[in-house]
């Protein structure tokens, strides 16, 4: 008998132990935002790329988890002398989720539409320097740039410079298609988007079948959706919710660094705030501490001008404007404005920018600023202050990598015009030595701080909160990604 049940005991294992102490391979991971589509080339939202970027859709290039550009479809690269002609060779094999081939013409085709006059893309500025793409053969591509561009490779890792096909980009807001290790399934409008594994990718297999990104934008829905098992990851958690979780054994609680400026955009060509002693008045309004405490559980680096700490070039300017009242005042009276100012805060949904614009609404009501804060959703945000430029002020987190460029573009939302800033922009454009591009990004910073273009206030923390027996989602945010091709469950 007794031998009988150790028998039975070890076909049991035979036949259902591997299967019962198998590693899970889904995984649900909330995010705050819902993106308003899901084609990374025809939106400025980070949710899209929170979603899609390394995972549905890939470059020629990719960033990694601590910024570097590392390969993509594009298997090696070779600049010419003159560092206008980059030739890319191309991975053999690879297809888009649709079944069809991934090919240079989808390269050429991708890179033409980011480029062209007509170009819905957010980031066309990324694309301006090409000059011509050609198809060399089916798995080599000839990129001439007008000028040498020292961020080229850099640019093409971006969200915005993934490769799309012809036969599926005009559809890819609704239904995205693109190379990735995992493809599309569905979307339910407001509530979740899900992915499941891809079983034609031509790269390293990923770990995950299915990962569904569930759309949670009360912060406080948070912590009991992770309690009860619901969401095992929210990458980027509400530094204010972390307390309720840190001690517990079954999460690990990640904290680390962004490319994220978070700022107090403003409107610089909309009097009063097209003159300089009102936005420096508005500069020594701010008391970042108090904002940082206040909106991101002091967690929040302190910025001075539009440079993440981390970066090699930064230069810390955050003591050109101490927290001084009667300076701000003073200011105000030499504008004109002893009397006030009436104004609008537009604030999107974000924690950080609804419970910063209280702060900063009190602060600035301090130096004779009346603000009054009208609520915004994302995509209220993007079509009134970031399409039609109609606001006075708005609190924003630019989460985009080494993007201080955005201040020379004639159209972007700060209606900020500096030739002397466009300059050096340009010269950094032509620059590929680190060591001058550093030196050149250094004086835009200053010119940035100078001229009080926004109120800068903290690096955005990326706070990070997910299952303890999760491993490979990024500690950091080099870019605006969710990257799951190396997370998997442990035992």
């Amino acid at each position: 008998m007794k031998l009988w049940k150790t028998i039975l005991a070890a076909a049991v294992l035979a036949l259902g132990g591997s299967q019962a102490f198998a590693a899970r391979t889904d995984l649900v991971i909330g995010i705050t935002l819902e993106p308003p589509h899901l084609d990374p080339t025809a939106g400025a939202a980070a949710a899209i790329d929170e979603v899609l970027y390394a995972n549905v859709f890939e470059g020629l290039t990719r960033i990694g988890p601590n910024g570097e550009v590392l390969p993509d479809l594009a298997e090696s690269w070779a600049i010419s002398d003159d560092g206008k002609v980059y030739t890319f060779k191309l991975h053999t094999g690879v297809k888009f989720h649709d079944g069809s081939d991934f090919d240079a013409g989808d390269v050429k085709f991708s890179l033409d539409r980011a480029r062209a006059d007509n170009s819905v893309n957010a980031q066309k500025a990324l694309f301006a320097s090409i000059d011509a793409v050609e198809v060399v053969d089916p798995t080599t591509v000839r990129v001439t740039l007008k000028n040498p561009q020292g961020s080229f490779l850099y640019n093409l890792g971006w969200g915005d410079a993934v490769i799309v096909a012809p036969e599926s980009a005009d559809t890819n807001k609704e239904k995205p298609i693109g190379t990735g290790p995992f493809k599309f399934q569905s979307w339910a409008k407001g509530s979740s988007i899900t992915l499941v594994k891809s079983d034609t990718y031509w790269g390293a297999p990923v770990f995950l079948d299915k990962a569904e990104f569930r759309i949670v934008p009360d912060a406080a829905a948070a912590v009991p959706a992770l309690l009860s098992g619901d969401i095992q990851a929210f990458p980027f958690f509400d530094p204010d919710s972390v307390a309720q979780v840190k001690d517990d054994p079954r999460f690990k609680v990640v904290i680390g660094s962004t490319e994220g400026e978070t700022i107090l955009a403003i409107n610089n060509k909309k009097p009063p705030f097209d003159k300089l002693e009102v936005r420096q008045a508005i500069a020594f309004a701010l008391d970042r501490k108090a904002i940082i405490d206040g909106a991101s559980a002091g967690l929040g680096v302190p910025i001075g001008s539009h440079m993440s700490p981390a970066s090699k070039a930064y230069v810390d300017l955050t003591g050109l404007y101490p927290h001084n009242v009667e300076k701000a005042k003073e200011l105000l009276k030499q504008a004109g404005f002893e009397n006030g100012i009436k104004a609008t805060l537009k604030l999107p949904p974000p924690s950080y920018a609804r419970l910063g614009g209280e702060i900063i609404a009190s602060q600035l009501r301090d130096v004779g600023i009346d603000l009054e804060i009208i609520p915004v959703e994302w995509a209220q945000w993007l079509d009134q202050v970031f399409t039609k430029k109609d606001y006075d002020l708005t609190i924003v987190s630019h989460t985009e990598p080494n993007d201080i460029d955005i201040y020379s573009r004639k159209d972007y939302y700060f209606n900020y015009d500096n030739p002397a800033f466009d300059k050096i922009i340009a010269e950094l454009n032509l620059t590929s030595d680190d060591a001058k591009r550093n030196t050149l990004l250094g004086e835009a910073q200053k010119i940035l701080a100078d001229d009080a273009v926004v109120g800068f206030l903290y690096e955005l923390p990326k706070v990070g909160v997910w299952d303890a027996k999760l491993q490979g989602l990024w500690e950091n945010a080099p870019i605006q990604a969710n990257d799951l091709t190396k997370v998997k469950w442990t035992d």
